[in-house]
């Protein structure tokens, strides 16, 4: 008998992960290299991401992870001034973590996102590079209701534990959830 409360939790399209885009060098370019420099910035500070997470309401959150409190938090990456301003979906972020952080790269201009349609007092921002990350706004915190968070916690942990087993053994029989 299959137990169906752990299909419910990713599906196959959260893995494998799409390939990182590079540069002739082999390092990040793009969304890809903001990732790897607020990884590399919440590392030190006892945060733990995963890239490209898919929420229950079917938006995906670029990172979101897990801080040594077990607050969940959530960076949205834009790295362009069009992608930024047309995104409407992000507030639905909101729901699933207890921080939320705009990651930018350098050359895009920040203080769009100081606009009152970015929610400055409740959105964090990082600006970011293929090596390292500064937060330039942090984000407030709004607690996650209990049962919420344990949902959330519990769904990203089996979605990591899942990609880490596939790396380990990505030719391994099993369903594919």
């Amino acid at each position: 008998m299959t137990d169906t409360r752990f299909h419910a939790a990713s599906t196959v399209a959260d893995d494998p992960l799409p390939p990182v885009p590079t540069d002739i060098c082999g390092l990040p370019q793009g969304a890809a290299a903001v990732a790897r420099g607020i990884a590399r910035l919440f590392r030190r500070n006892q945060i733990w991401v995963a890239p490209e997470i898919a929420l229950p309401n079917g938006r995906r959150a670029d990172l979101m992870g897990l801080d040594s409190r077990g607050a969940i938090v959530i960076v949205e990456i834009k790295v362009s001034r069009a992608d930024l301003l047309g995104d409407a979906k992000w507030p639905e972020y909101l729901d699933h973590c207890d921080r939320f952080y705009w990651g930018l790269p350098p050359s895009l201009d920040a203080a769009l996102v100081q606009s009152p349609a970015f929610l400055p007092d409740t959105t964090g921002l990082i600006i970011a590079d293929a090596y390292d990350a500064e937060i330039v706004r942090p984000a407030a915190t709004r607690p996650l209701a209990p049962a919420r968070r344990k949902s959330e916690t519990a769904r990203l942990a089996c979605l990591a534990l899942r990609r880490l087993n596939l790396l380990h053994d990505p030719a391994a029989p099993g369903e594919p959830y």
